[in-house]
């Protein structure tokens, strides 16, 4: 009866003969008597150990005491349902060639290396216990394999009988769940391979050098505040942060940082509603079309034209530099693009995605009211080299009046390093230090930097004498900052206050425009004036442009310069290499012209009839002939 639920089972479209029925039955009654108990390595399948342990049946097992691997036990299960496996008497048959339905069926109802315990304990759970695979199942459909199994408390005449459409059914669902199982393996395959493509590529861009290295117990100081889960709308102590920022800022978690840090400067200044940016998402931006796209374009190769990240041509740096700054056109009509805020979104972007690398930039732009020094008239950044040019006066008397007596203006060296916030010209390593003291204090960090900077290199720039060794001191030898005189110089801006001193020369500078406007020339000449003025400003834009493609072009010349020097190492070598086989070719045919002198005369004509044979280009000479 057993044998033929399990033909069933496996076949349920092979009608089955009376006869094999009834010799089947007799080879197990005969084995009724012997005491059978079921080892721990056995492996058929959980329906197959209730049924004989309900019924104190031996399985038919070759070699039960010894332990088997998981084939053997495969092995063992397909001769227990086979006919012959069953005579105890006959000899031992191999066992027939296993379906592709019962491998299935392996795969999906066969626990393999399971104690008999743990299998009973899963056998009395109940199917409608278990989950459904699929989100698409209901939460109370059974399991198919469970369905199968019988209950060890009924007896054997009172187990219900299944039609072969029944088992059918059960069989559609079983491997219908192990598809779904499959396809979930997949699925998870993909996120891996996902997210290890997310981790090269923040590999790439966090490839840089930091300036100091980041503390345990800071690191993990930085891990309690950013995990306050409403940390956007708690209030943190400032000296706090103040004094955890200056011990150092993890670059993993840099990004994070710095949108605490706009949380936490929002909490305390709030934006008035004049000054606030359209409401308009980063998604929506980018569905439009925006008339900065040409000079967008352009700057893309120009910006970090070093940087794995963003040195291929419409890689994905690039792409999403384009998507960040066309977003902030769109937004900021006023501003629109200009060239300098390409290296700041790209900044941004190095540390965190898209849509949060936009609504830094928003902070930076409209709260921090760095869109000023962008705006068309450029008067903020006019007003900004005006205090550059006074906190020289007032602290380094000296290297102002060698600057002014070799006539060099604060914006021939200091306009990029304001309009980029030092991102253009500087390590990126310097540059994110920079950044995290902008998000924490704001504009006046720029001067600070700057004044540092200046007065760090006074005694080096008062040795050059002439206006282009100067200029090229400041452009060149500045920005190549060691280490040590990167964390010199974030330590001073710490230090140093002179937020009075700026707001006062502002006022200054303002005070001074108002006298000259009063003193202006007869209403006639305004025109002209303005004029000027407008010719002025194109021209310091030409130079500000000029002055970055002077930048891209020495970067660029430096690469082919490194070519150029891996080239004629390679071919220094390559010519080394070429000597080598030349002289080995050489000492080769001495080999054989001293092999051939120690041949007799008959060996030898043979040797040159067979180089004949095999190399048509060679010619006999004429005395070895063979007469």
């Amino acid at each position: 009866f057993f044998l033929l639920n399990v033909r069933i089972y496996l076949f349920p479209w092979v009608s089955l003969s009376p006869v094999p029925i009834l010799s089947r039955t007799r080879s197990v009654s005969e084995s009724d008597s012997s005491s059978f108990s079921l080892p721990s390595t056995f492996s058929a399948p959980t329906f197959l150990k209730n049924f004989y342990q309900g019924s104190s049946r031996p399985l038919p097992l070759a070699d039960s005491a010894t332990p088997k691997s998981n084939g053997e036990g495969r092995k063992r299960t397909f001769s227990g349902c086979s006919t012959d496996s069953l005579n105890t008497g006959g000899p031992p048959l191999t066992p027939r060639r296993v379906s592709w339905r019962q491998k299935i069926f392996l795969r999906v109802a066969s626990p393999m290396n399971k104690s008999p315990a743990t299998m009973q304990q899963k056998d009395r759970l109940d199917g409608n216990d278990l989950l459904p695979l699929s989100p698409l199942a209901p939460a109370v459909e059974e399991d198919p394999l469970a369905t199968l199994l019988q209950p060890e408390e009924l007896p054997a005449g009172e187990r219900p009988k299944r039609t072969p459409e029944e088992l059918r059914v059960l069989w559609k669902k079983a491997i219908h769940q192990q598809i779904l199982l499959l396809r979930m393996e997949k699925e998870n395959q993909r996120l891996e391979e996902a997210s290890r493509d997310e981790l090269h590529t923040r590999k790439i861009k966090l490839d840089y050098q930091e300036v100091g290295q980041c503390p345990k117990d800071v690191l993990a100081a930085w891990d309690k505040r950013l995990s306050v889960p409403v940390r956007a709308k708690t209030k943190c102590d400032m000296e706090e942060i103040h004094s955890a920022l200056s011990q150092g800022v993890p670059k993993t978690r840099r990004g994070e940082i710095w949108q605490f840090l706009s949380h936490q400067y929002r909490l305390r200044h709030r934006l008035p509603c004049k000054q606030q940016p359209p409401d308009l998402s980063y998604k929506e931006l980018l569905k439009q079309l925006t008339t900065q796209q040409h000079a967008i374009l352009v700057d893309l190769g120009r910006t970090f034209p070093t940087h794995q990240y963003f040195s291929a041509q419409l890689g994905a740096g690039q792409l999403s530099l384009f998507n960040l700054l066309k977003a902030y056109s769109l937004l900021d009509k006023e501003v629109g693009y200009c060239q300098g805020i390409s290296f700041v979104a790209g900044v941004l972007l190095l540390h965190m995605s898209e849509e949060h690398a936009f609504e830094m930039l928003k902070f930076l732009m409209y709260d921090l009211s760095f869109r000023k020094q962008y705006r068309p008239d450029m008067i903020s950044l006019q007003i900004q080299m005006y205090q550059l040019s006074r906190l020289l006066h007032d602290y380094h008397r000296d290297l102002y009046d060698h600057l002014e007596d070799n006539e060099i203006n604060p914006s021939l060296y200091a306009a990029p390093w304001f309009l980029t916030l030092f991102a253009s010209q500087f390590p990126l390593g310097f540059v994110a230090s920079v950044f995290d003291l902008i998000f924490l204090q704001g504009t006046d960090v720029i001067f600070k930097v700057a004044l540092c900077l200046l007065s760090n290199h006074e005694s080096r720039i008062m040795e050059c004498d002439t206006f282009e060794t100067i200029v090229d001191f400041l452009k060149c030898t500045i920005p190549n900052l060691t280490v040590a005189q990167m964390e010199k110089t974030i330590s001073q801006v710490f230090e140093m206050d002179i937020s009075k001193q700026l707001h006062a020369y502002e006022v200054e500078y303002h005070v001074l425009q108002d006298e000259m406007l009063e003193a202006s020339p007869p209403p006639d000449d305004s025109d002209r004036l303005e004029k000027l003025e407008r010719a002025n400003n194109q021209l310091k834009r030409q130079n500000m442009d000029l002055l970055e493609k002077l930048q891209a072009a020495r970067l660029k010349i430096q690469n082919l310069e490194h070519n150029m020097e891996n080239f004629l190492t390679r071919e220094s070598k390559m010519k080394h290499l070429i000597r080598s086989l030349e002289q080995e070719k050489a000492t080769y045919q001495k080999t054989i012209e001293r092999m051939r002198s120690c041949l007799p005369p008959d060996m030898l004509s043979d040797v040159e009839l067979t180089e004949m044979k095999y190399n048509p280009n060679v010619k006999a000479k004429p005395g070895n002939k063979k007469p």
